[in-house]
């Protein structure tokens, strides 16, 4: 069994990639059916602040796979979510060999319940095992609810 993704990473430049300063990182990301997403490259990397980037995008990826699976763990052991708000914070660090890498992604989920004697610890970790993009990734993912 298998799912596939598919979507369309647009970028043009005139007169392009003529120096490494000179092109725009700015590109649209499509999926048929969803309002396009405006993306550049992080500011450090020459790239346009007011646009997503894929930094930013990977730790969104982590915090909403975490966030859909801990809402399922907790429907499945009947404990009543009523809000949940993350605060994920990604640290990127150059390597030996000069490049960039993820060295780790921390989320600071705040959940609300009807019961807020309800122990979350359990679904938390239910829900970090779950996460199939956190099991994807090289780096360490760590829970830390606030």
């Amino acid at each position: 069994m298998a799912h596939e993704y598919r979507l369309t990473v647009d970028w043009h430049d005139d007169p392009g990639t003529v120096d490494y300063r000179s092109y725009t990182r700015d590109h649209v990301v499509t999926v048929e059916g969803k309002p396009a997403l405006d993306g550049s490259a992080d500011r450090a990397f020459r790239g346009n602040r007011a646009r997503w980037n894929p930094e930013e995008l990977l730790v969104a990826a982590l915090s909403q796979c975490h966030l859909l699976s801990f809402l399922h763990a907790a429907a499945d052991a009947g404990v009543v979510v009523t809000a949940y708000t993350d605060h994920p914070v990604g640290r990127m660090t150059k390597d030996d060999d000069g490049g960039w890498s993820f060295a780790s992604v921390v989320l600071h989920p705040a959940v609300t319940t009807t019961d807020p004697g309800a122990d979350l610890a359990p679904l938390h970790h239910r829900a970090h095992e779950d996460c199939f993009i956190a099991r994807s990734v090289a780096f360490p993912v760590t829970v830390e609810p606030a």
